[in-house]
């Protein structure tokens, strides 16, 4: 287990980067501590696998230092890092047994032989397939060679950390909820630090403590699932996080005060006069459809989700989406919303601006 501390790191793929848009990965400085289960969380492209490889040691930065409890392992190699890897895709050895499989990185480090055997048991029962540790893994499907790829990272006790990278791609839907449970339940016995990367949010949200939100390069958010769905820090974390994500809605804001098209909107917080792109932050779970008071929107369909409606309305020639609970009837006459002042969150030029008491 380690404490891991990202110090000035940035990575360019370019042999010369010229500037800030030549970085895949934006410069980073995080500590994430020792022990902790997080979740890099992000759309395609926005740097997640390139900070996985870096702090596994598989890419080395352009820039910038990594520690593992104070030590700088950098220029360190993969086995020295002492970390187990997981990756998208399968990978196992055909000709092995799953037992072998398992048994592997434990064999290569030389221990004893009444632990191997205890160790494979026990992760064979982890991942389901106590019945097929006597089988050749090159007969078996791609998704149960991924659960003992996942067993294999997670055979040893005594890593620094385990990486996931996207590893339930290829697993059935069901055995995904299943390993997800299993790795949070191993988290909590072994104390491991694990990082974890995903687009999915189901995923990075019932894996992890902490979630790690990545958008172009930069992480411009990390919290725990409260937080990134309460406070999103930018827009776009507002955006990827919530189904449907937050609303964002241009306005004037003065004081406690925002203006939207002239309408008066209040806010719990008292932001003084703001300059730049300012926007409002409203989840559709804080948004009010009623018949006299707020917004005008126009409704242009209702989704009945079972668990509750989501109504699809356009605010100003804007999209805008509400949830509305099951048994709320949706009337002809609701034409305007309101928001709940508490749940406003002001952005300048996409990041969270925080106001005072009003």
């Amino acid at each position: 287990m380690a404490k891991i501390t990202l110090d000035n790191l940035a990575h360019s793929y370019l042999a010369k980067p010229s500037s800030e848009d030549d970085f895949a990965l934006k410069e980073l400085n995080h500590v994430w501590g020792d022990g902790e289960a997080y979740a890099l969380l992000g759309s395609s492209g926005c740097g997640k696998s390139t900070l996985l490889n870096i702090i596994s040691g598989l890419l080395h930065p352009s820039q910038g230092r990594i520690l593992f409890d104070d030590i700088d392992v950098t220029q360190a190699t993969t086995s020295a890092r002492n970390i187990a890897q997981v990756f998208q895709f399968p990978v196992v050895y055909d000709t092995m047994t799953v037992r072998d499989n398992l048994a592997f990185p434990l064999k290569n480090r030389g221990a004893e032989p009444a632990y191997i055997a205890r160790r494979v048991q026990e992760i064979g029962a982890m991942i389901g397939m106590e019945a097929e540790l006597d089988k050749r893994a090159r007969g078996l499907t791609a998704d149960a060679k991924q659960k003992i790829s996942l067993g294999r990272g997670m055979v040893r006790e005594d890593v620094n950390a385990l990486l996931f990278d996207e590893p339930l791609t290829v697993i059935d839907p069901h055995m995904k909820w299943e390993l997800r449970t299993q790795l949070k339940s191993l988290h909590h016995e072994f104390g491991h630090t694990m990082i974890y990367v995903t687009h999915d949010q189901t995923e990075a949200l019932t894996f992890a403590d902490k979630v790690v939100v990545m958008y172009d390069g930069r992480v411009v958010q990390i919290g725990t699932p409260q937080e990134l769905f309460e406070r999103p820090a930018h827009t776009f974390v507002g955006y990827f996080i919530g189904s449907p994500g937050m609303n964002v809605i241009p306005a004037s804001v003065s004081g406690s005060q925002a203006q939207v098209h002239g309408t008066a909107v209040p806010l719990s917080q008292n932001f003084g006069t703001l300059a730049g792109k300012v926007e409002l932050g409203v989840r559709p779970e804080f948004v009010t459809l009623t018949e006299g008071e707020g917004l005008p929107v126009t409704i242009r369909r209702v989704e009945d989700v079972g668990r509750h409606k989501i109504v699809r309305a356009q605010l100003f020639g804007k999209d805008l989406n509400i949830v509305a609970a099951e048994g709320q009837e949706i009337s002809p006459d609701m034409t305007r919303v309101t928001f709940m002042p508490d749940h406003v969150n002001v952005y300048v030029d996409d990041w969270r601006s925080e106001g005072k008491a009003a």
